[in-house]
């Protein structure tokens, strides 16, 4: 039976490092994930009101296809600052693409945002925004080891009208195979069944990682899967881009740019599996997958078994994450 890394988090992936940088002032922040030798890297966004930068780096046809880091932030539009920040310490530090000798170096640096400026912190920052500060904190910040729950991007994020969060898991495939996934959690979605107890991943969790509730208690009314609107609506949480799932998925294996991208496609099944309803007009829905290419797969015809197998345990890890954010920013 397959079991998480010793981490149980994204960083049980040799190579990657993830710092928070959180301002309590406004409640909000930002999250890095580093790769700083720069992996095999995609996006694949499904909720219909993103907010992203750099992402068509990423796509294959062009030319770069790999990463150096990927940011997640709160701030709505505001918070696509915080890239520049990370890019700017990975410059200084001389990580990056080199075009030509005395040049700075030019870390690709894709991130998303979430909304979470109507949670009551004071936004008001006038033509400063923090974004950028809290983007070379959370890149000073990067470790192995990070905390979970109301931290980072998720400082101010919201799961439907609980608290969401950062949340994080990893799994062992064997044979020197790991997978792993980061989330922001800021859904329209719930990710309770309608007993609010429930976590709707609750048959993904391994070793009781948000609380071992496990399945529901009584038969549960799934006729309405929608969650209560009028409550939404008060606290204004149904706007375009108000909410949104982020989420970063990561392997050791040799896939290429392509490959990622079918790893983030079959990743964001987790958000399906973990949150009620997902990917609506509202989300802005983003999975960004990495490779580090340490682990050979091979090029033969079981090559593409391989990619589903690593892109099925990617959507279980996403699940399992979103259950431990929740749990982490409610405890």
């Amino acid at each position: 039976m397959f079991r998480p890394a010793p981490g149980n988090l994204i960083t049980d992936i040799a190579g990657l490092k993830v710092g928070h940088a959180t301002d309590e002032k406004i409640r909000s922040g930002v999250t890095a994930v580093l790769c700083a030798t720069g992996w095999s890297a995609a996006v694949d966004v499904r909720g219909g009101g993103p907010g992203t930068r750099e992402t068509d780096a990423l796509s294959a046809e062009n030319l770069v296809g790999r990463a150096h880091a990927v940011v997640l932030a709160g701030g709505s539009v505001f918070g696509l600052a915080a890239a520049d920040g990370v890019a700017a310490a990975l410059s200084s530090q001389g990580i990056g693409i080199n075009l030509r000798p005395g040049a700075p170096a030019i870390p690709i640096v894709p991130s998303a945002v979430l909304h979470d400026l109507a949670n009551g912190g004071d936004k008001n920052w006038g033509l400063e925004p923090p974004y950028r500060a809290l983007g070379l904190q959370a890149a000073a910040a990067a470790a192995e080891h990070f905390a979970l729950g109301a931290v980072g991007a998720g400082r101010g994020a919201m799961a439907g009208w609980i608290k969401g969060g950062i949340g994080s898991t990893s799994i062992d495939l064997s044979e020197g195979l790991i997978v792993g996934a980061l989330v922001a959690l800021n859904a329209i979605g719930s990710a309770l069944m309608p007993d609010g107890k429930t976590y709707w991943a609750w048959p993904y969790e391994l070793d009781r990682e948000f609380g071992g509730r496990g399945p529901p208690q009584a038969p549960i009314d799934l006729s309405d899967p929608a969650p209560d609107q009028a409550r939404l609506l008060a606290i204004g949480r149904l706007q375009p881009g108000a909410n949104t799932t982020l989420a970063v998925v990561a392997c050791n294996a040799d896939l290429s740019t392509v490959e990622c991208q079918r790893v983030a496609m079959m990743a964001q099944d987790g958000i399906a599996r973990a949150v009620r309803p997902a990917h609506t007009p509202f989300d802005g829905d983003t999975v960004f997958a990495l490779a580090s290419g340490a682990l050979p797969l091979g090029a033969d015809l079981s090559r593409p078994a391989h990619i589903g197998r690593i892109g099925s345990a990617a959507a279980d890890c996403l699940a399992r994450a979103i259950g431990r954010a929740v749990f982490h920013s409610q405890s």
